[in-house]
């Protein structure tokens, strides 16, 4: 077994390397292994760790499974870390050491600190192999055969995570549009049972919402003759039911965990925070403040709201690559994940409640995003794609605002200036995110702002 200070040394070069490390840009100051669990013991041999990571004052926690051998093989030589035997490597590469959470999770079993649960009357199957899915960012799902989803959570916070305590209650719920529960693994940290990881239904036969939505993009842009609603891609019919299913998962999770008032007060304190967010994305990004004072009068008019507030729990970080269309459930052809909520913000602030239209204005800037973000790749100078980008937007954000409004949702059109307000803010959120992430995107909410405040 390699030295841990050896290890350590290696994970701090490694890290930054990775998709689902947060910390990019921010230099390591050290990091410690505060937790080391045996699962699989011999050649090769599987650990189970969670890393402390030092970055100036932030420490935070992250959780990898750590594959040993004494000789790499070529195949699983892009996953390793450092270069000294024995080798190490990351495992959910590791198809021949993944297995063990199938069989740990179907016996419930204990591993040191770790506990595997499964879901009553759930039978795993234990004999299927794994892949890594590439999709993930900030986690790592590895998907067993055509059965399973077992979502890893690379960086871990102390307490409960939204997408397994969601999930649950909407499962006692009876809740049809999210996948099947099968288990979950957690420890204790810091003094609090943590979720490590779930293990969900693989949904077969189905498609995320921003790939069908990108392609009638597409297949609008081509046909320069026909409006949006004849074009051979038509998405609206989609969109409406995919509005009835939000609402159908929103009123499930009211009844689940209840519906509470958010005092005057609080309305104000955020709309407030709204104003602080504005202010800061404006000065990383100057090319936002022409848009400032009209979305600034939006807060305002959030601020001047004369009645408590109605909030429930929420998705948190809702838009199209979070939603699945699939032929194999009769009457739940939209299917809802990732209820995590938005993974750079705090656990606590994620399991905060909301207006289920903070959900509706994400997906309503997901079709501005699947709208406008192919627009660069076309010469735009006499084709009018900017308004067939515009034409299809609208289109689409009105017909899932209907099918929500229609199964149950409060409907956007009747609260247009709290609305508004959640776009807005959303929209200067990823303002922020695409500066700091992806800057060959800035363009995509930059150019809707400047449609929606005009």
């Amino acid at each position: 077994m390699r030295a841990p200070e050896r290890l350590e040394e290696s994970l701090a070069r490694w890290l930054p390397q990775q998709r689902w490390y947060a910390g990019k840009g921010r230099e390591i100051g050290d990091v410690t292994i505060v937790s080391d669990t045996e699962l699989v013991i011999g050649d090769p041999g599987l650990r189970h760790l969670i890393l402390a990571v030092r970055q100036g004052d932030v420490v935070d926690h992250y959780q990898m499974l750590l594959g040993t051998r004494s000789e790499l093989p070529r195949r699983l030589e892009y996953a390793g870390i450092g270069d000294e035997g024995p080798f190490s490597y990351d495992a959910v590469h590791d198809p021949e050491l993944t297995r063990v959470l199938l069989r740990r999770l179907a016996e419930e079993a204990r591993s040191g600190p770790l506990a595997f649960r499964h879901s009553p009357g759930s039978e795993i199957e234990t004999d299927l192999d794994s892949l890594a899915s590439p999709a993930e960012q900030s986690n790592t799902s590895l998907i067993y055969g055509e059965t399973y989803v077992c979502k890893l959570f690379r960086r871990i916070s102390p307490g409960l995570n939204p997408d397994l305590e969601l999930n649950r209650g909407l499962a006692e719920a009876g809740c049809s549009h999210v996948p099947q529960l099968h288990g979950w693994i957690e420890m204790e940290l810091a003094g609090e049972t943590t979720t490590l990881a779930m293990l969900s239904e693989f949904l077969r036969a189905a498609t995320d919402g921003w790939q069908l939505a990108t392609t009638s993009v597409r297949d609008l842009y081509g046909s320069a003759e026909l409006p949006a609603d004849q074009a051979g891609g038509d998405f609206s019919a989609e969109a409406e039911r995919l509005g009835a299913a939000t609402a159908s998962v929103h009123n499930d999770l009211a009844a689940a965990f209840g519906v509470a008032e958010l005092p005057v007060g609080e309305v104000r304190e955020m709309a407030e925070r709204m104003h602080d967010q504005l202010a800061e994305a404006c000065a990383v990004v100057p090319a936002l403040k022409p848009y400032g004072e009209r979305i600034g009068a939006a807060f305002d008019d959030l601020a001047k709201r004369a009645e408590p507030m109605p909030v429930q729990r929420l998705h948190g970080d809702y838009h199209l690559g979070q939603v699945m269309r699939t032929s194999s459930r009769p009457g739940a052809d939209w299917v809802l994940l990732d209820f995590e909520g938005e993974p750079a913000r705090p656990l606590a602030e994620r399991r905060n409640r909301g207006h289920p239209l903070r959900d509706v204005a994400g997906m309503l800037r997901s079709f501005e995003y699947a709208a406008r973000f192919l627009l660069p790749g076309y010469d735009d100078e006499d084709s009018g794609l900017e308004a067939r980008a515009h034409e299809w937007a609208d289109l689409n954000r009105s017909a899932f605002s209907r099918g929500y409004a229609a199964a149950g949702g409060p409907d956007p059109a009747a609260h247009r200036a709290l609305t508004r307000a959640f776009e807005f803010d959303k929209a200067v959120y990823e303002v922020l995110y695409e500066a700091h992430n992806r800057p060959d995107w800035l363009h995509v909410p930059l150019g809707s702002l400047a449609r929606l405040t005009a």
